[in-house]
């Protein structure tokens, strides 16, 4: 072989022998190293329930996460769309005065929420809950760092079963929400505020079910069921009710019997439509003021309501829709009002009082009847523009033997004037003068248009124009009494009131 075969040989050997070393000492190297750790588990998109949901790593469960920014200025409204003289909280406004009034309110609020869902041997378990806080006039300043921390669902879902806090299952169709900026009082509707509740719902195919709720009647009792000889009738300042525990279901406890509702649906690809119906307790506390357990009480009352709704998706994307609703005793069903105030000028005033009931010492309960009737439509003329346009009527109605025992309260010649006998403790409100109409009813109505833009997904930036027309109880002459910085009034004038609103947003949604 020679020199060269030789060599050949011995590079041989030794490249050989260089890679056994490198694999011995790898090998070694290899031993001493950790155990190499699991591949990271990363968040897969869960498909099972639509956009936006996510596996939790490890889990089956699956989550979405959302919420929304909402900053709305709001010109004769207030407290989230609350239009001014409605309600406690804008009733005081309603004096339009330079102390006691706001031209322009504000709301800004941010809300998150959790959606929690995963595939059971008895269907899905969802648990759902959203929460927030607000800055909010006349309630808050924004002077400092004062907030309202609110919360308006929180339930869990479970083989048919709905308990926690969620939208009423008496409730149908309203254009609150969706298609408006305004706190919507020409129905009953629990959509801003959420209901306490335990509900079971049958699904019966294609598009068919029934649901059996047992709700807390709290935020359903209106004005509540109310002792005509108690001054809060009529409210200190001449306007705001306030039940003062005159009615068992008092907002601040319990409650002895919920709100029973029962309703049936169809729901399809072209919308909806459903009926409902109620029963709410109206019994009252005590007779007398103030309530004293062996002054007796009246026969316990229970009211009742009925309800239809629908909704039908047009072409495009547009919507209309409508709600009707008759109640008596459980005017809370077809109105979120319970008091309105307004005043035209130094001489004239709009009011009116909603109570499930009214009783006197020694009476039983006379049921009010209220029913109310709404319907909205939504235009969708682009992908970045919609406008929606609506409107509703609410009327209530206390019968003769109602009217008699308020009106016997009335002080001075009032009573006279509307031809009953004064009764004991004289409510000085007001004082009927003659050619007053003598009577408590009360209705209203409204109108609005909205017109929303939505310049990039998921913002929404609008403007809502509102019109309310109130048809005074107690129209005619009448003596008003000092309310706040507005003084008495000999010879004034109870008449129906017109208010114009108007309320423009901006919103964030971050629903994924």
């Amino acid at each position: 072989m020679g020199i060269w075969g030789a060599n050949m040989n011995t590079v041989k050997t030794l490249l050989l022998g260089t890679a056994a070393g490198l694999v011995a000492v790898a090998g070694a190297q290899a031993a001493d190293m950790p155990v190499k750790a699991a591949p990271v588990q990363y968040v897969k998109i869960c498909s099972l329930y639509g956009d936006g949901f996510y596996y939790i790593p490890g889990t089956d469960t699956c989550l979405k996460m959302g919420g929304y920014l909402r900053v709305q200025a709001e010109y004769n409204a207030g407290a989230g769309g609350i239009i001014t003289g409605s309600g406690t909280q804008m009733a005081p406004q309603g004096r339009f005065t330079r102390d006691l009034s706001n031209d322009i309110n504000y709301r800004v609020r941010g809300a998150i929420s959790w959606d929690v869902r995963q595939q059971t041997e008895y269907g899905t378990l969802r648990s759902y809950i959203r929460f927030g806080a607000e800055n909010t006039t006349p309630a808050n300043t924004g002077g400092g760092t004062t907030f309202n921390p609110f919360w308006d669902r929180a339930f869990i879902q479970f083989a048919g079963f709905t308990v926690g806090r969620s939208q009423s299952f008496f409730d149908l169709f309203t254009y609150g929400g969706a298609y408006s900026y305004h706190n919507v009082r020409v129905s009953g509707d629990t959509g801003a505020s959420g209901q306490n509740l335990w509900a079971y719902t049958a699904q019966f195919g294609n598009g068919f079910s029934g649901t059996l709720s047992l709700e807390d009647p709290a935020t359903r009792k209106g004005g509540g069921t109310v002792d005509v000889t108690n001054a809060a009738f009529f409210g200190s300042n001449g306007s705001i009710v306030n039940d003062n525990g005159l009615t068992i279901n008092n907002a601040n406890f319990g409650f002895r019997v919920p709100d029973i509702i029962a309703n049936l649906r169809l729901d399809q690809a072209w919308g909806f439509v459903g009926i409902s119906a109620a029963l709410h307790d109206a019994s009252a506390a005590y007779y007398a003021t103030p309530n004293v357990v062996n002054n007796g009480h009246p026969e316990d009352r229970y009211g009742w309501a009925m309800a239809g709704g629908a909704r039908f998706n047009l072409s495009g994307g547009d919507m209309v829709g409508f709600n009707v609703c008759y109640s008596e005793g459980a005017a809370g069903m077809c109105t979120n009002q319970t008091t309105f105030q307004l005043y035209q000028n130094s001489n004239s005033v709009g009011m009116a009082w909603i109570a499930d009931g009214v009783f006197n010492t020694g009476t039983q309960i006379e049921l009010t009847k209220v029913w109310s009737a709404l319907a909205a439509y939504e235009h969708i003329w682009n992908p970045k523009w919609r406008t929606a346009i609506g409107g509703g009527y609410v009327n209530v109605n206390y019968n003769g033997t109602a009217t008699n025992l308020i009106n016997a309260r009335l002080p001075g010649a009032g009573p006279a004037n509307c031809g009953v006998v004064a009764a004991g403790a004289q409510i000085a409100a007001f004082t009927p003068l003659a050619g007053n109409s003598c009577s408590p009813d009360y209705s209203f109505w409204e109108a609005y248009t909205r017109t929303q833009w939505n310049p990039v997904p998921q913002l929404d930036i609008g403007m809502e124009v509102l019109y309310q027309h109130n048809n005074t109880a107690y129209k005619g002459p009448a003596t008003l009494a000092a309310n706040g910085s507005r003084p008495a009034v000999i010879n004034g004038v109870i008449d129906d009131q017109n208010v114009w609103s108007a309320m423009f947003r901006w919103q964030r949604n971050f629903y994924p």
